[in-house]
């Protein structure tokens, strides 16, 4: 883990209030793992006082990749970023996805921003193994291809894709795959990722969620990202012992 400055070389508007941010960083590219994440500093002043957490969205030898959406004072001073400003990350953080060696087929949950994850992720796949990605939007303005293929739109408008949600997406594409060994892995706002829950659980699937939450410090400090380990008193910690948990493993 480490605390530095790192110089913004791009930051292209994708998507409808959806940004791709790269900055310079050469020193552990290749030590970092998909789902893990950095906290953010953007700005050297007392405001925004906390740090946020984003996901790593992909990463090459000489840059990191962070795909966010505009929503507040935090990504909006984010969004006005130009090359040669500076940025001060925390990382990296956080525990990874896994995609095991006899996954023939991984399907990629993402609803809106939630999609973050997964270019770098896609990354990290077998040569044999294939994948599809399952994208949940409010309207077709919001959706984009950045580092993906084989993607499947749901929109709540029906602008692009199908009318309705990832919920819909995933039984179609269960239909398709058929008995094909799959793993499952998800990333977006709660109220999906506990239909997910409910859905995968009455077919006894594992699913790998990387959870979201405001983690101030991102590493066990502050206690601020606790989440409810099933059929246990205790609680864990989203940025220590997550953000990826099997879905069976939490209450969401």
């Amino acid at each position: 883990m480490l605390i530095q400055d790192v110089l913004v070389l791009s930051n292209k508007l994708i998507a409808e209030n959806t940004f791709l941010l790269e900055v310079e960083f050469p020193e552990l590219s290749e030590q970092l793992k998909p789902g893990q994440f950095f906290n953010l500093q953007v700005t050297s002043n007392s405001f925004p006082l906390l740090r946020r957490p984003f996901s790593i969205s992909d990463v090459t030898e000489t840059s990191l990749f962070f795909m966010y959406k505009l929503v507040g004072e935090g990504t909006k001073i984010m969004s006005e970023k130009v090359k040669g400003d500076k940025i001060n990350l925390l990382g990296p953080l956080g525990n990874s996805f896994a995609i095991d060696d006899q996954c023939e087929h991984a399907i990629f949950i993402g609803g809106g921003i939630g999609i973050a994850p997964f270019p770098f992720l896609i990354k990290d796949m077998k040569v044999n193994q294939k994948y599809s990605v399952l994208f949940g939007v409010r309207n077709k303005g919001e959706a984009h291809n950045y580092g993906m293929n084989n993607i499947s739109y749901s929109s709540d408008n029906g602008s692009i894709g199908i009318k309705g949600n990832v919920i819909d997406l995933l039984k179609l594409k269960l239909n398709d795959v058929g008995d094909t060994n799959i793993q499952i892995f998800a990333c977006g706002p709660n109220p999906m990722l506990r239909a997910l829950k409910n859905y995968t659980d009455k077919l006894n699937l594992d699913c790998f969620v990387s959870m979201e939450s405001a983690m101030a410090c991102g590493f066990g400090i502050c206690q601020g990202c606790p989440i409810e380990h099933k059929g246990s008193d205790n609680y864990q910690l989203i940025c220590k012992d997550g953000p990826i948990f099997n879905i069976k493993d939490i209450e969401i």
